[in-house]
């Protein structure tokens, strides 16, 4: 009978619409009573700078361990953390968790935020970023958009997934809710792939706000959602373009030697007294051609400028003069000199 009614609920179950609302059981000492079989050991690398904190904190990472029946150890000289179980730890599960705590501490994320990995509705997530991008330049561009100015842009990816988040290096750290932890891989991924983090953090904050409204629960919330859509920007050109030269399949020939330059002046067969005598020779042919080329160049001020040759008047040029004109143009002068003689 209960084999039947287990079945029944079963059935009636089906499948989940919200998987995320479904809250995990709880595991106890109770469930696993005769602990575990064998003993595992995890290990991983810590850098040199993250040694004196390291130090600081490790009384409490030993503390939080100690409660789940785990033993921490860190190696200086390896620069290694070490976390394994013991005879009393009865959790399959919380190596894989000390394992991960590990090595948020390793990455430079503070013992508070590492810590909260431990319980069983937190966990983290790694994220590579450096894969994304070819160019050292673009890939700096865009891990500082993903920060934004002073940190903005992170701390409102912060407060809509609710994680922590750590953007060191080529990784990006995260530490929260496993629903926020997808959250923030789409992000750090899409960053990179030259979409805004700006269009996701709007996708969020009008899904947070539709999620209030039941009239909206079964409809589709894409005509509220804001769409990328690629630009095609154009890049800057280099300033000096190199050209392809035509493609040959023979290679360039062979640049002169030395030696074989003399061989073919005839130079190469020349007594050392004789080449010395040319070597002079040709040193005194390039003086006096520099000496006669300054010469010129100082005798250029003292050169006359070309006249311009005198332009006939127009008269004189055949074209015929009307006399009647002429004298009444000289009369008209005349009278006008007169009475000019008479004012004075």
């Amino acid at each position: 009978m209960e084999n039947l009614t287990n079945d029944e609920e079963q059935q009636e179950i089906g499948p989940v619409e919200n998987a995320w609302a479904i809250k995990t059981p709880k595991f106890t000492a109770e469930d696993n009573p005769h602990g575990l079989l064998e003993e595992s050991k995890f290990a991983t690398l810590f850098p040199k700078y993250r040694e004196q904190y390291l130090k600081e904190c490790w009384p409490l990472v030993q503390k939080v361990l100690k409660e789940h029946h785990l033993i921490a150890d860190l190696d200086l000289i390896e620069g290694s953390l070490t976390v394994k179980t013991t005879r009393k730890t009865w959790d399959p599960y919380i190596i894989i968790k000390a394992r991960d705590f590990m090595k948020l501490l390793s990455r430079s994320v503070p013992f508070e935020q590492a810590v909260r990995v431990l319980d069983d509705e937190i966990g983290s997530d790694i994220i590579k970023i450096n894969s994304f991008v070819r160019k050292k330049e673009t890939f700096l561009k865009r891990r500082q958009r993903l920060i934004g100015p002073n940190g903005v842009t992170l701390k409102s990816i912060e407060l809509l997934t609710e994680c922590y988040v750590l953007v060191q290096g080529n990784t990006v750290s995260a530490v929260g809710p496993y629903k926020g932890l997808v959250q923030v891989r789409r992000i750090c991924e899409d960053t990179m792939k030259n979409i805004h983090p700006m269009y996701n953090i709007k996708s969020l904050m009008i899904k947070r706000e539709l999620m209030k409204d039941s009239r909206l629960k079964n409809e589709s919330w894409d005509r509220f959602l804001p769409k990328f859509k690629s630009k095609n920007v154009p890049r800057k050109q280099p300033k000096n373009k190199i050209k392809k030269k035509p493609y040959t399949p023979f290679p360039p020939p062979q640049s002169e030697s030395k030696i074989d330059r003399e061989l073919a002046t005839g130079e190469y067969f020349l007594k050392d007294e004789q080449k010395k005598a040319k070597r002079l020779y040709g040193k005194d042919e390039k003086q006096m051609q520099v000496k006669k080329a300054r010469e010129e160049e100082r005798k250029k001020d003292f050169v006359p400028p070309e006249e311009k040759a005198a332009t006939a008047p127009k008269h004189a040029e055949g074209l015929p003069i009307n006399i009647d004109q002429f004298k009444a143009k000289m009369k008209k002068v005349s009278k006008q000199n007169k009475s000019f003689n008479k004012k004075q």
